[in-house]
């Protein structure tokens, strides 16, 4: 039996006309992680439900059968370092790398989900259509305005795209330098009904996300996802999940979530509840009572995040009761002060009790999110860390406790996109592992040269891609990035200018021609209330001063 045969849908396939578009619908990695993406799922689903569409699916290692010709060849790009995937892939369907080398015989090549959503720009090069924001109705959006220019040739198709709201074409916008190695200019519109703008597309239904297909072969093995509220209220400073996708919505208990639930556990028992702050969904209780129902006895539940001050007996005797071992809450920092930066609005009492909540409702194990690197961070902050996660340890003996730890990255549309990456912060890693494995907690931190790569693609532009296309030449090493900038030297920015330079607030960002919910006002207001709990001697890291 074929890996695809093995899938239980949870949708209808659409019967395809005789004259469907032929379309392509990628996901740069191995299928078994492919499917695992909710988005993914659902933009193929989504396609499928088209008869007018005729879709096939391309991981990078299995394929359904393609089409000889494709009119469109579509990725969703969840992370930064997939790229390399993407480029494979396209050569394998003999497709130029660049859009600007594809001829009118060639597909379109459009893209979407978070990396893409965020900042395009160091990919902007290798793609025609980029869709900005969430999949419900841009999708259908795209297909239809491209079904009234099937015809055409290619720069008539994409001047047509360019004009549905949400949908961005990189080749239409001229992006100018005052130097080959400097900050940008200008970016503009090559033409006059061109957009100057393209605003990300904001879906604000209260029916949310849920899984299209359950597969043994998911790298979460047969779970059911179901997505419970979409962005998060709190807002951390640096959080792209908070800002990008703004603003927090919620499904409907009554309307949507049970239904979808029901509907799932009618293939499986296993349930996953997604979002980046499942527990503050305003009816949760209510939702968490109905799956402490004794038919749901055998659902082996996981929730994606926790908030920390919503960790009660309650919810860990449920997670418990339900298969759940353990949970994941981010607490950031143990330093109040640096939470007060962040705008986490949590105290040490609140993330101590989490654990002894967890603990009493009989979970084994709790695993924290912590963060090295945070603007306005000094010495004392990383002991208070080192203070708090001991205390945890003697408040809730017996719990297994882990901390995982990841470097500061700048995102962009955050507070923080102007902040560079602390070049110490690798120190502070060994740092925090050499006193807390001493101690006998389990510490996990995020390799912080990958960090750095994040950081050069999260907040690069156009200028990276040769570095990219290099870096695949030369091996997928971090070595192979310093080896790129070496031979591109003078060509573009040092590696200092895009990953570890703070930036001054009049900057042309590489995304000031793509705009979220906030205006860049708001960003530089939030990040002033952060630089005002910054140590006196540290105020000048401030980027608009």
């Amino acid at each position: 039996m074929t890996v695809f045969a093995q899938e239980r849908l949870l949708f209808t396939p659409a019967s395809v006309d005789s004259d469907a578009i032929p379309t392509i619908f990628a996901f740069p990695n191995e299928y078994s992680v492919g499917i695992t993406s909710l988005g993914y799922q659902i933009v193929w689903a989504t396609l499928a439900m088209r008869s007018d569409v005729d879709v096939s699916r391309l991981f990078t290692d299995i394929a359904e059968s393609l089409p000889l010709s494709p009119e469109l060849v579509g990725f969703s790009v969840s992370w930064e370092l997939d790229y390399i995937n993407i480029f494979n892939l396209l050569e394998s369907l003999d497709i130029p790398l660049y859009s600007q080398d594809r001829q009118d015989h060639h597909p379109l090549i459009f893209g979407g989900g978070s990396v893409l959503t965020a900042n395009p720009e160091p990919l902007a090069e290798f793609f025609d259509v980029i869709l900005l924001g969430d999949g419900e109705n841009l999708l259908d959006s795209f297909i239809d305005a491209y079904q009234q220019v099937r015809t055409s040739n290619r720069q008539t198709k994409l001047h047509h795209l360019a004009r549905v709201p949400g949908i961005y074409i990189p080749s239409l916008y001229k992006v100018t330098y005052h130097s080959c190695d400097g900050a940008i200019a200008s970016i503009e519109p090559i033409d006059t009904d061109i957009p100057s703008q393209v605003q990300k597309q904001i879906y604000r239904g209260n029916t949310l996300s849920a899984s299209t297909v359950v597969t043994a072969k998911a790298a979460w093995e047969n779970i059911y996802m179901v997505e419970v509220v979409r962005s998060c209220p709190e807002m951390c400073r640096f959080c792209l999940a908070s800002y990008l996708t703004l603003p927090f919505r919620t499904a409907s208990v009554e309307g949507s979530l049970i239904p979808a639930i029901e509907r799932g556990l009618t293939v499986t028992n296993r349930l996953g509840l997604l979002g980046a702050s499942v527990t503050q969904h305003p009816e949760f209780e209510t939702l968490l009572d109905y799956l402490t129902q004794p038919k749901y006895d055998d659902v082996r539940l996981s929730i994606a995040s926790v908030r920390t001050n919503t960790v009660t007996e309650k919810l860990a005797r449920t997670l418990a009761n339900r298969d759940t071992r353990s949970i994941t809450i981010a607490i950031e920092s143990g330093s109040p002060r640096l939470r007060q930066i962040i705008n986490k609005k949590l105290s040490n009492e609140e993330i101590i009790q989490a654990a002894i909540n967890a603990k009493a409702g009989g979970l084994k194990a709790i695993k924290f999110y912590g963060m090295v690197g945070i603007p306005g961070e000094e010495a004392e902050d990383i002991e208070q860390t080192i203070d708090m996660m001991q205390a945890i340890k003697k408040a809730a003996s017996g719990l297994r406790i882990t901390l995982g730890c990841s470097t500061f990255v700048p995102k962009s549309h955050t507070p923080f996109q102007w902040f560079g990456v602390n070049a110490e912060a690798n120190k502070k890693l060994k740092y925090l592992a050499k006193k807390l494995r001493s101690q006998g907690i389990d510490f996990r931190p995020e390799s912080y040269n990958w960090s750095v790569i994040q950081a050069l693609i999260s907040r690069g532009d156009r200028r990276l891609a040769k570095l990219l296309e290099l870096t695949r030449e030369y091996g997928d090493s971090v070595g192979s990035y310093k080896r790129a900038f070496k031979q591109l030297k003078g060509q573009i920015p040092p590696l200092d200018f895009y990953v570890h330079d703070n930036w001054k607030t009049d900057r042309i960002l590489p995304w000031n021609h793509l705009t979220t919910a906030l205006p860049t006002s708001t960003l530089i207001k939030h990040l002033d209330d952060a630089v005002s709990y910054f140590p006196h001697e540290n105020k000048q890291l401030i980027t608009n001063n």
